[in-house]
Order: C-alpha cells, then sequence, then structure tokens
C-alpha cells in the first residue's frame, strides 16, 4: 500500500543539540554553549524540578486530576472558565486541536513567511491548504494589520505570532483587533504568544471576552524552563467550551508535565530572573555584535551575518551553537538565543571573530 501524497509537507527541522554537534566535530560536549533553541539558559523551574521528583512514583495513573488542577490554575490566572484552557502536549499540539476544530479538508490557512513552519505543517496534516504573506526585512519584519490583509483572501484560519519567530518584532493589540475586524467572521485569528512572558506587550487573551474569532497560543517551553516535557495550551473563547473534549487526545498532556507546570506557574522568582536576563542579553547583543540586528520581544536575536550556515558551522566550531535561519528563508540570517551573561558575552566575541575573519 502506499501513503498519502506527502509532497506537500514539509520537516520541521530543530536547531542542533550539543550532543549531535559534539559528535559530528569528534569534540568534547562540555566546550559548546547552545544558543539555538530559544530554551532557558537558567534550565527549568526548581519548583517544577521538586514537583517532577515528587510526582514520578505515581506515572502508573492516568493523569484526569493534574489536567484538571492544571487548566483550573490556567483559568485563574487568564480569567477564563477552565473550559476556554485546551493543554496539548506543547505549543504544536495546541496548534493541531485549533486546526482539528475548525479546517474542513481543502480549508485554506495564512501564514507569516518567514515564519514556524508547524503552522503550515499542521494546516497540512489536517487535509488544509497553506498561503503565505511576505514579511518585510526593511520594515522591521513587522507584522501588521496591512502586512497580513494585503494577502488575505477568506482564508479559514489566519496565524500571527508576537513575539514574532525569529525575527523578535511584535504586533500590538490593536493591529491584531483589526486584523480580526477586517476578516471574515468564518476566519479565525490564532495569536501564537509563545514568548509572550519575555514583553509587556498586552496578551490577546484580552480580546477573548468579546470576540468568538480569536485564540491565543501559549508554552511552558520558554520562560519556564520546561521544553522538555512538551506542555502548552490554547485561550479559546467561551464558544468553544465542548469542543475540546471532541478534538483532543486522551490525557492530552502527561502527569509529570501538569504537575510540573502546575508549580512552575507559580515560581515568580524563577520567571522574573528568565525575563530579565533575555532583556539584558537582548540589549548586549544589539549594541555590542558588528552586524546588523533587529529589536527583539523574545528571549533572541536575529542578526545579518552573510553567509548564515558558514558562520553558523564556524560559530559552532569555536563552541557557540547559534540557529542559521536559512531553513527560515532568511539566508544571510542567524539566530541567537539571549543566554546568560557569560553565554552572550561569549557568542557576541565568537560570532564578531568569524564574521571580521
Amino acid at each position: 500500500m502506499k501513503l498519502r501524497d506527502l509532497s506537500d509537507h514539509v520537516e520541521y527541522r530543530a536547531g542542533r543539540g550539543i550532543e549531535e554537534v559534539a559528535r559530528d566535530l569528534g569534540i568534547d560536549p562540555e566546550g559548546l554553549v547552545k544558543l539555538a533553541s530559544n530554551e532557558n539558559p537558567h534550565g527549568p523551574s526548581p519548583a517544577a524540578v521538586e514537583a517532577i521528583r515528587e510526582t514520578a512514583p505515581s506515572v502508573h495513573s492516568y493523569p484526569k486530576a493534574s489536567h484538571t488542577d492544571l487548566q483550573s490554575a490556567l483559568a485563574d490566572r487568564w480569567d477564563l472558565d477552565d473550559e476556554c484552557v485546551w493543554l496539548a502536549n506543547g505549543g504544536d499540539g495546541a496548534l493541531d486541536y485549533l486546526a482539528r476544530a475548525t479546517l474542513d479538508p481543502g480549508d485554506a490557512v495564512l501564514v507569516p513567511d518567514p515564519g514556524f513552519a508547524y503552522y503550515g505543517m499542521s494546516a497540512h496534516f489536517h487535509h488544509g491548504r497553506v498561503r503565505r504573506y511576505r514579511i518585510d526585512r526593511e520594515g522591521g519584519f513587522s507584522i501588521t494589520a496591512d502586512t497580513v490583509l494585503s494577502d488575505y483572501d477568506g482564508e479559514r484560519v489566519v496565524y500571527l505570532t508576537t513575539p514574532h519567530n525569529p525575527t523578535g518584532s511584535e504586533t500590538t493589540l490593536s493591529e491584531i483587533e483589526t486584523i480580526a475586524d477586517r476578516t471574515d467572521d468564518r476566519t479565525l485569528v490564532i495569536v501564537d504568544e509563545a514568548y509572550g512572558e519575555y514583553t509587556d506587550a498586552e496578551s490577546a487573551s484580552t480580546l477573548l471576552d468579546d470576540r468568538d474569532d480569536v485564540a491565543v497560543l501559549r508554552t511552558f517551553s520558554k520562560a519556564y524552563g520546561l521544553a522538555g516535557l512538551r506542555l502548552g495550551y490554547a485561550l479559546v473563547p467561551d464558544d468553544w467550551a465542548d469542543a475540546y473534549a471532541r478534538v483532543n487526545t486522551p490525557f492530552a498532556a502527561s502527569e509529570i508535565a501538569c504537575r510540573a507546570g502546575i508549580a512552575a506557574l507559580d515560581d515568580d522568582e524563577h520567571v522574573q530572573r528568565t525575563v530579565e536576563t533575555a532583556r539584558w542579553a537582548r540589549s548586549y547583543l544589539r549594541e555590542e555584535l558588528d552586524v546588523r540586528t533587529w529589536s527583539s520581544g523574545g528571549n533572541f536575536v536575529l542578526a545579518e551575518v552573510g553567509d548564515a550556515a558558514g558562520v553558523a558551522d564556524r560559530a559552532q566550531r569555536a563552541g557557540v551553537i547559534v540557529r542559521d535561519c536559512s531553513s527560515f528563508g532568511l539566508p544571510d540570517c542567524v539566530r541567537i538565543t539571549t543566554g546568560t551573561r557569560e553565554e552572550t558575552r561569549l557568542a557576541v566575541e565568537t560570532i564578531n571573530e568569524v564574521v571580521g575573519a
């Protein structure tokens, strides 16, 4: 038998890990700093680590209670009803649930270019079609109502990212509301706020009280340092209360992930430390790199370095792993995650040396 036609599907290319690079180069992994995947340089929330230890002996049970507890805690955090929080196996899992709830076969979605590849991947998985709106480099990669609506043609879903990956640009709440106002009634605007903790901008979740055409994506992978546990969620309108049970997988997040998420959610000290580090590092990268960079609201900075593949290769040989953005359609740019002060200074020194060689 044959698989269905997958020719339109693309591969998600994650940033290279320390162990992978160390094996390829034949070097000690202790000599490498990874600033390629927008991970938390301070590691996971200590409270979450303790919760993981305490939860480990009970993982023989399905996570019904912990799932409900985390759903309720997040609902309190965002001032929503419990049913408006859709827990998932990472932010990508939440994207899949939203696609299942909205897309009929053949429906089109509109995604940013450059942007997170999984928006289009999820649409294709659910037999949708993908169209793109172009984000202009000279315009600072900003996503505005005009940027989106100039390419909008009645798509079922429009994806926005703020702060945007990989550029760091931010979309104002008023622009998001304008996009929702000027798209069709049947169009869902999904606002991906995976990096929302790193910015002072108001969350699009405030629109959910008055609208049924906006959903917001959040994750525990970044500021909370739980990327390896795969825990994310969507915030959705009240009218969707009964849809989650019809589209989610059984026990959408694991017992360990849920208990860790509950603990991390209350660990304000860890989040504050993480955000303060990112803000210092963003400023340092932009001031000290000898290449063009763009303002960022996330925990990373995009840098124009010429030959991104070559620079990334030489940098990792010098001990610093950064993200070659060729897969985003930016073959002259690398994305540098904000590390600790020591890691960030090393990254600047390394990139400047490599580019200037």
